[in-house]
């Protein structure tokens, strides 16, 4: 499957679940990752709650849900693999102007993960 024409041309819904190093999991809705390649997607994060606990495990997990009807869709496992923070890279990156709710804090990381692995959303 290539990541970047499905992320390119599938409207959904994503989440990104990350966990701190005593396991204490945390969720969040995320935008389609930005493919690097076949085997590298990154996504611009804030400096919040998903962000820290990628500092103690760099595992992850992203839930991609399509719009429409039943349940299609992507689960992409991954594994944290560098960061970068130059913010005009950033910005050039940005799908959108303005962020959907209030930022109190500008800076923003571009986090990059290997897919370890890409199941449907459903089943194997």
């Amino acid at each position: 499957m290539n990541l970047n024409d499905y992320f390119e041309n599938t409207q959904g819904t994503g989440i990104l679940a990350t966990a701190d190093s005593e396991g204490n999991v945390d969720v969040a809705v995320y935008a389609r990752p930005h493919v690097m390649d076949e085997n590298t997607v990154a996504f611009i994060m804030a400096d919040r709650l998903s962000y820290h606990n990628l500092a103690s495990n760099p595992k992850a997990a992203y839930l991609f849900l399509e719009s429409g009807p039943g349940y299609k869709g992507r689960r992409l496992y991954l594994s944290k693999i560098k960061e970068e923070n130059d913010q005009q890279k950033i910005n050039s990156l940005r799908r959108r102007t303005s962020p959907p709710y209030p930022v109190e804090d500008s800076t923003r990381h571009l986090v990059h993960f290997q897919v370890d692995q890409v199941r449907p959303i459903t089943g194997d």
